[in-house]
């Protein structure tokens, strides 16, 4: 005859044993949902074709709109070239309004002319007064930095930065508008001689007289463009030469 004890744990009925209870559930009990097979695609694969071909056309269409804009912003912004005077019109029709920039690409642009300073003196000496022939700074300098690993400061930079400052001081008919424009005639006059001082022309500088020559930068061989590349000439007053203007009291008469 059984016992009670021996009977509840052959039945499952008991609770003294390590299985898990009636409201329980095992490891193999639970359903896990299937995951992607190592075969499943993803992205635009998954889709049917006509889909595909579908998605491939839109984002074709996307990229090419993109370059075209990237393309038109960029010939907007940039210096004026022979693609935006032939193309300028369509530039424009693609630009404006919505896509106006307020911007350029080079601030300044880059210049499309070279300019010359040139200078010639008055000078007096035992042979009498007489005129010399114009010189051309620019050219100086030009020789000076050619083929030089580490030009001058001055060479590159003081001669230009000066007849910049006496351009932006003066109006057309070289009249200055202010005291910069004083300013900026001590300040090329004094260029001017040290250049001058560096050359023994038999007599004393009375007089100079400076101009500056400005010629286009020509197209290129595989342009159509036709730029004209003669000369102009700005051609300043004749300036009687003072001791402040002597290199040797220039920097006396800055302090």
């Amino acid at each position: 005859m059984d016992s009670y004890d021996d009977r509840s744990v052959e039945g499952g009925s008991g609770g003294a044993g390590p299985g898990p209870g009636r409201g329980e559930k095992t490891a193999s009990d639970v359903v896990q949902a299937p995951g992607p097979g190592p075969g499943a695609r993803a992205g635009m694969a998954a889709l049917s074709l006509p889909y595909q071909i579908a998605a491939a056309i839109a984002l074709s269409v996307i990229g090419l709109v993109a370059c075209v804009q990237l393309a038109m912003v960029f010939l907007h912004v940039a210096p004026s070239n022979t693609l935006t005077k032939q193309h300028g019109e369509a530039v424009d029709e693609w630009i404006y309004p919505e896509f106006e920039q307020n911007w350029k690409l080079f601030a300044p642009n880059p210049l499309q002319q070279n300019v010359a300073v040139h200078v010639r003196a008055e000078i007096v000496g035992a042979d009498g007064r007489r005129t010399t022939p114009w010189m051309s700074l620019s050219a100086e300098d030009g020789r000076a930095i050619r083929g030089n690993l580490l030009p001058s400061h001055i060479h590159q930079n003081e001669l230009r930065r000066g007849w910049d400052f006496y351009i932006g001081s003066h109006d057309n008919e070289n009249r200055a508008n202010g005291l910069r424009g004083e300013l900026s005639e001590r300040y090329l006059r004094r260029i001017a001689m040290a250049r001058l001082s560096e050359h023994d022309y038999g007599g004393t500088v009375e007089r100079i007289q400076i101009r500056s020559e400005t010629r286009s930068v020509g197209a290129p061989d595989w342009s159509q463009e036709k730029i004209s590349t003669k000369p102009s000439y700005r051609v300043l007053p004749w300036w009687t030469v003072s001791p402040a203007d002597l290199p040797e009291n220039a920097e006396g008469a800055g302090k």
